[in-house]
C-alpha cells in the first residue's frame, strides 16, 4: 500500500509528480465520493499549468464514484465555498497550491455549506481509502456539467457595500498573474453599471500559470515593490494585492506602505462593530492586544481560536460569530458561509474609507503606534518542539501568563510573543507585540534576542 504524503492538516498538497499526480488526483475524487456519497459537487481549479489535469481526473474519479460535477472551471478557492453553499449541491473541491513554488499543487475540499474537510473532519479517511485503493464500482456514473458560477458570486459580493455610499477612490489591483484577475474585471464592470465611482488601476492582471512576475504571495517582503510602486505612480488612495488563489488579500495605504493583516483585522472588527454592537469576532492567538482593544471599544465579544481555517470557522460557527480575522490576511464572514475570503475584505475597507472619509494610513496608524508587531518571522530548525521549550524555559524566572490555544503564547504585561509549528511548512513561527503605552523597549530588541535564543 502506497503511503500518500500530500495530504497535511487541514487540505492536500505536495510536490508534483512524486507526491501529487493524476493518478493520485483520481483517486482522491473517488475516495471523496465513495466516503461522502455527494449527489452533485463543485469543482475549480486554479491557473497553475498542472491544474486542469489535476481537475479532469479529480471530476473523473467524481464520476466514477457516481457523483455529478458541476466544472466551474479556473476559480479562486472562494468561488468554490461559494458554489458548494450558494448552489443546491453536497461539496467542493479547488485545486490550487496557493502560494506554495511552481513544482506544487494541491487540492482543497469541502463539504454542504462549504463545511471544511480536514485532518480531523474527514481527510484522514479518505486519505486511508486512496491509499488502500478499496474502490466499490458503482451502478451508475456521475455527469459532468460546465457552469458559471461568476455572475452570482459578483452579486453576493454586492450585498457588503452600498453603492450610493462610496466616494470617489483611485485601487491598484495586483492579481500577481494568478486566479483573481477575471473577478477584478467583473467587478469592475459591474461597479461601471452601478455607476460607482472608483477607478481600477490593474497590475499583473492577466491569469497565467508561468507566472511571469514571480509566484503570487505578498507576504514575501520582496513581492510588494509592485503594488507599493503603482500605488505611488498613480496616487491611488490603496493597494490591494492577492495570493494565487485570492483567498487571502494584503492591503496598502495611499504612502504604498504594506498593512500587516494583524491591523485589518482590528479594522474589519471594527466596521462590523458599528454596524452591530454585540456581535462576536474570533481571532488567532499569535498576535492580539489590538484586536482586543478594538472589540472591547465597540462593545463587541472578542472569541480566542487555534490558528487555521478548519478551527476558525468551526469556532465561528459555534459562536455565531459575524466576523473571524488571521494575522496571516485569512478573513471569514459569517454571511459568507464562515469561509475565508479574499474580496469581501477589501470591499469592506472601501466602505470604512467612503463612511470615515479617512484615509487608510490614519485608519490604522492609532493601532500601529499603540501595539506594534514584529510581524511574522520564519525560522528553520531541527527540532520545533523541542525549540518551543528552549523558549519557554529561557523566559520562565519572569513569570509570564502562559497561554497554549496554539504554540506557546508567553505575556509579560509589555509585551508578549507567541511561538508555534507551521502547519502547512516545516517551519517554527514567531510573532511578537508590545505595548508603546507601557514600554519603551524598541520592538527590535526583543526580535534580537528572541533571534539569538532560536538559532543559537
Amino acid at each position: 500500500m502506497t503511503t500518500l504524503t500530500c495530504f497535511k492538516a487541514y487540505d492536500i498538497r505536495g510536490k508534483l509528480g512524486s507526491e501529487l499526480n493524476e493518478e493520485i488526483a483520481y483517486k482522491i475524487g473517488r475516495a471523496y465520493g465513495q466516503i461522502h456519497q455527494p449527489k452533485t459537487v463543485v469543482v475549480g481549479c486554479d491557473i497553475r499549468l498542472s491544474s486542469e489535469g489535476l481537475k479532469q481526473a479529480t471530476i473523473k474519479g467524481l464520476n466514477d464514484a457516481g457523483v455529478n460535477v458541476l466544472d466551474l472551471g479556473m476559480t479562486g478557492t472562494e468561488e468554490v465555498y461559494f458554489g458548494a453553499f450558494h448552489l443546491d449541491v453536497q461539496g467542493g473541491i479547488e485545486i490550487t497550491a496557493s502560494h506554495n513554488p511552481m513544482d506544487y499543487n494541491g487540492l482543497k475540499l469541502v463539504r454542504e455549506n462549504a463545511r471544511p474537510i480536514s485532518a480531523n473532519t474527514g481527510l484522514k479517511e479518505i486519505q486511508a481509502l486512496a491509499e488502500s485503493n478499496a474502490f466499490i464500482d458503482v451502478e451508475k456514473k456521475g455527469n459532468t456539467e460546465k457552469y458559471n458560477i461568476l455572475p452570482e458570486f459578483i452579486d453576493h459580493l454586492m450585498t457588503y457595500i452600498d453603492p450610493r455610499k462610496i466616494r470617489p477612490l483611485k485601487l491598484v489591483m495586483n492579481a500577481g498573474n494568478g486566479a483573481a484577475g477575471h473577478v477584478v474585471d467583473a467587478i469592475e464592470e459591474k461597479f461601471k453599471q452601478l455607476n460607482i465611482p472608483i477607478e481600477f488601476i490593474k497590475i499583473h492582471n492577466e491569469a497565467d500559470g508561468t507566472f511571469p512576475n514571480g509566484i503570487p504571495n505578498p507576504i514575501l517582503i520582496e513581492n510588494r515593490d509592485s503594488t507599493r510602486n503603482a500605488v505611488l505612480i498613480h496616487h491611488a488612495d490603496m493597494g490591494i494585492a492577492w495570493d494565487g488563489d485570492f483567498d487571502r488579500c494584503f492591503l496598502f495605504d495611499e504612502k504604498g506602505q504594506f498593512i500587516e493583516g494583524y491591523y485589518i483585522v482590528g479594522l474589519l472588527a471594527q466596521a462590523f462593530l458599528l454596524k452591530q454592537s454585540g456581535e462576536k469576532i474570533v481571532h488567532d492567538p499569535r498576535l492580539v492586544w489590538n484586536t482586543l482593544a478594538i472589540v472591547d471599544e465597540y462593545n463587541g465579544v472578542a472569541v480566542q481560536s487555534k490558528s487555521g481555517h478548519a478551527f476558525i470557522k468551526d469556532v465561528m460557527r459555534e459562536h455565531n460569530a459575524v466576523y473571524g480575522g488571521e494575522m496571516s490576511a485569512h478573513h471569514y464572514f459569517r454571511d459568507f458561509s464562515y469561509c475565508d475570503s479574499g474580496m469581501i475584505p477589501w470591499l469592506l475597507a472601501v466602505v470604512v474609507l467612503s463612511e470615515t472619509k479617512q484615509s487608510l494610513s490614519s485608519l490604522v496608524e492609532d493601532m500601529i503606534t499603540k501595539f506594534p508587531c514584529s510581524g511574522e518571522i520564519n525560522f528553520k530548525v531541527q527540532d520545533t518542539q523541542e525549540t518551543i521549550q528552549k523558549i519557554f524555559d529561557h523566559f520562565a524566572e519572569q513569570k509570564p501568563t502562559i497561554d497554549q490555544t496554539d504554540g506557546v503564547s508567553l505575556d509579560f504585561g509589555t509585551w508578549r510573543l507567541n511561538v508555534r509549528a507551521s502547519n502547512t511548512e516545516p517551519l517554527l513561527r514567531l510573532n511578537i507585540e508590545s505595548r508603546l503605552d507601557r514600554n519603551p523597549e524598541p520592538m527590535q530588541a526583543y526580535v534580537d534576542e528572541l533571534t539569538q535564543l532560536i538559532q543559537g
